[in-house]
């Protein structure tokens, strides 16, 4: 067993209800320690799941927000039916800085800017860049992001060392946003951002040698808060949706989001290396979307599956019942989204949409390898009825029937964005394993824990048993064996 750094000092982080409990940051970085089997770890498969989230490093500046924390990755890698687990700060340029200071440097989302510091990031380049949100694999590395936009670290997906960052700004591009995507077919990483100056959202192609090889400005109307975008084989998918700042409270320095129903969301169809003034928008019914499962072409139509919220301002209950200076942040984090497809006729310039499950559900994911392509399965989770987020299941949904396969962890158990782990030559789209991350409230340690792809609702072959807990956090990925 080989520890890491272990920090000593106490860390007063108060009452917030995104720093006690499940989510209360860990002080501790490990790597491979030892561990606890409990069921056998099938050794038909190999690979490393690999999760981003916030854990926070020193006591908040302000208010602090859940979308505030340190970006902190775990892992977990699988061979030859064992696994290694470690955690690990990533060294992003803000925390170095704090870490010279000795304390939080930087406002959160939920403080007003300050000005006068010399370096922050975000679509208007006021916050602390955290690269705690994403995680993406490409050319042999891991890519974390943050949230709203900043630079791209790239890590050692094995070692989890924090290396660099992708080279954005030589090439003339700006920042990245959250969730770039690579293509598992020709590893292209392809990503967008966002800014309250225009261009207000750009969008750009990294190659499989990590060379920006596309970058190009797309016209908008005004500033946005997109979160997603989506790809097929030939095209990018990127949105304009009617939830974002107010415009006149921004130009105080004010931003305050706001959901606007009278406007239809916008999503804009381009073809993967064409300029910016060559996409097609097309138009749908008012919405936000955090999260896509998976877009795809059919002859003449780009379909596109994703989570969609109908109406993602807090209701007028919710609020009420949420008070106190956290209030308004526990409101906005309660998800409703469902299953949603879209399919946008290129030819005639024609939206559909459809829900395709009533269930809640978010954070969703399929087999990497069928990203862009027609894909029937994705694995999601399921939220519990707390007052912060926490994942009390997850849920296999099958497209084609409409049916799915439900788990519920036991009491005090919540798990984490899933991957699909391929089993060795795999035959079917959903011919492998689901792996999560689960935070134990009753054992006070996290675990790994190993699903039947096909049926998840049978429970987990294996739980292993890490001697820390493993907080809640935000997105994962899957390093696959021909990407080692």
């Amino acid at each position: 067993m080989a520890k890491s750094e272990v920090l000593t000092n106490v860390v007063d982080f108060g009452d917030n209800p995104y720093l006690v409990g499940p989510h209360e940051p860990i002080r501790q970085e490990l790597d491979r320690p030892d561990l606890q089997y409990i069921g056998e770890i099938p050794e038909d498969f190999s690979g490393i799941y690999i999760r981003n989230g916030p854990n926070q490093r020193f006591a908040p500046y302000g208010l602090h927000h859940w979308f505030d924390g340190d970006g902190m990755v775990h892992s977990a890698q699988f061979k030859d039916g064992g696994v290694c687990y470690r955690n690990k700060w990533i060294k992003t340029k803000a925390l170095e800085i704090e870490l010279d200071e000795g304390k939080s440097v930087w406002p959160g989302l939920m403080d007003s800017p300050d000005r006068k510091l010399k370096t922050s990031w975000g679509s208007d380049l006021w916050l602390k860049d955290n690269s705690n949100t994403d995680i993406s694999i490409h050319a042999g590395k891991a890519v974390s992001t943050f949230y709203q936009c900043g630079d791209a670290y790239t890590l050692d997906p094995v070692t989890l060392e924090t290396l660099g960052k992708l080279d954005l700004k030589s090439s003339g591009a700006r920042q990245m946003s959250a969730h770039c995507l690579t293509d598992e077919d020709n590893g292209d990483l392809l990503f967008f951002d966002y800014a309250v100056k225009p261009p207000y959202m750009s969008y750009g192609v990294f190659n499989k040698e990590a060379e920006l090889v596309h970058y190009t400005p797309i016209d908008l109307p005004g500033a946005r808060l997109p979160h997603s975008m989506a790809f097929t084989k030939n095209y990018s998918i990127l949105m304009d949706l009617p939830m974002f700042w107010d415009p006149k409270l921004l130009e105080k320095d004010i931003h305050k989001v706001s959901f606007y129903p009278e406007m239809q969301s916008r999503f804009g169809i381009i073809e993967r290396m064409a300029s910016g003034n060559t996409i097609r928008w097309f138009k749908a019914d008012p919405c936000y979307i955090y999260h896509v499962i998976n877009s795809w072409e059919e002859e003449q139509e780009i379909v596109l599956d994703v989570c969609r919220m109908s109406s993602p301002v807090p209701s007028k209950n919710i609020r009420q019942k949420l008070s106190g200076p956290y209030g308004a942040m526990l409101a906005w984090l309660k998800l409703d989204a469902c299953y949603h497809r879209y399919r946008f006729n290129l030819e005639t310039g024609e939206t559909k949409e459809e829900r395709l499950n009533d269930l809640l559900s978010e954070f969703p994911v399929i087999n990497n390898r069928f990203g862009g392509l027609s894909s029937r399965y994705s694995y999601h989770v399921t939220l519990a009825d707390t007052g912060v987020i926490l994942f009390d299941g997850l849920v296999k949904m099958d497209s084609v029937t409409g049916k799915s396969q439900n788990y519920k962890f036991p009491k005090g158990e919540y798990g984490s964005e899933l991957q699909f782990a391929p089993r060795n030559n795999c035959h079917s789209e959903d011919d492998g394993y689901l792996i999560t991350f689960v935070t134990n409230m009753e054992s006070g340690k996290g675990e790994i824990q190993v699903f039947p792809a096909e049926d998840p609702s049978k429970g987990p072959l294996s739980r292993i048993i890490v001697p820390q807990q493993i907080p809640p956090g935000f997105h994962s990925s899957y390093v696959l064996p021909e990407n080692l």
